[in-house]
C-alpha cells in the first residue's frame, strides 16, 4: 500500500456508490490512468477493494485508517505555514473542537496558518478544494494520523457515518 491508495479508497468513498470510471479517478486527483490502475490492484489485493474493483470493503477501509494509518503513514507536525485546514482544523471536526492551534496542508493558496501537515499525496490540496466530501475524508484520515484520542474518536464516528456502517 502506498499513501496514494488511500487518497484513491477516500476518492471512490466520496462517490457514495456512484459509477465511476478510471478515467474519473484520475482526473479528480490529478494522477494518470496507469497510477489509478495500479493502486486499485493493491487495494484489491490488500482486500480493501471487490474483486471486481468497483466497491470499497467499508469496515476494511475503517479498520485500515482506525488502526494502520497512524504507524504506516504517520506524519508530525511542522514549521508555522499557510495552507488548508486539516485533521481537527477543517470541517467536520471544526464543529466539534475549538483549539488555538491549527493543522494545515501547506498550499500557496490557503488562507489559514497553522503547523504543516504533510498530505498523503501532494496533489491533495488541489484534488480536496474541487471535492467537499473528499475533502472532509482526508482530513478525517488526518486525524487518525496526527490527532489526541478525542479527535479520533470524533473521526471515527464521523467516518461511520458517511461509510453508511452505523452510529
Amino acid at each position: 500500500m502506498t499513501p496514494l491508495d488511500l487518497v484513491i479508497l477516500l476518492k471512490i468513498a466520496s462517490y457514495k456508490g456512484k459509477p465511476w470510471f478510471q478515467q474519473d479517478l484520475a482526473n479528480d486527483l490529478g494522477i494518470s490512468q496507469s497510477e489509478v490502475s495500479k493502486s486499485l490492484n493493491r487495494s484489491k489485493y490488500a482486500g480493501l477493494l471487490t474483486p471486481n474493483g468497483k466497491n470499497i470493503l467499508k469496515m476494511a477501509l475503517l479498520e485500515f485508517l482506525q488502526y494502520a494509518l497512524p504507524y504506516v503513514f504517520p506524519v508530525k507536525p511542522g514549521a508555522v505555514v499557510r495552507g488548508l485546514p486539516t485533521s481537527h482544523s477543517a470541517k467536520p471536526l471544526t464543529d466539534h473542537i475549538k483549539s488555538s492551534e491549527a493543522y494545515v496542508w501547506p498550499y500557496g493558496k490557503g488562507t489559514v496558518r497553522g503547523h504543516s501537515i504533510v498530505p498523503l499525496y501532494p496533489s491533495v490540496p488541489e484534488a480536496a478544494l474541487k471535492d467537499e466530501k473528499l475533502y472532509e475524508l482526508l482530513a478525517l484520515a488526518d486525524a487518525f494520523r496526527v490527532g489526541r484520542a478525542r479527535e479520533k474518536d470524533l473521526a471515527l464516528k464521523a467516518l461511520k457515518k458517511h461509510l453508511e456502517l452505523g452510529e
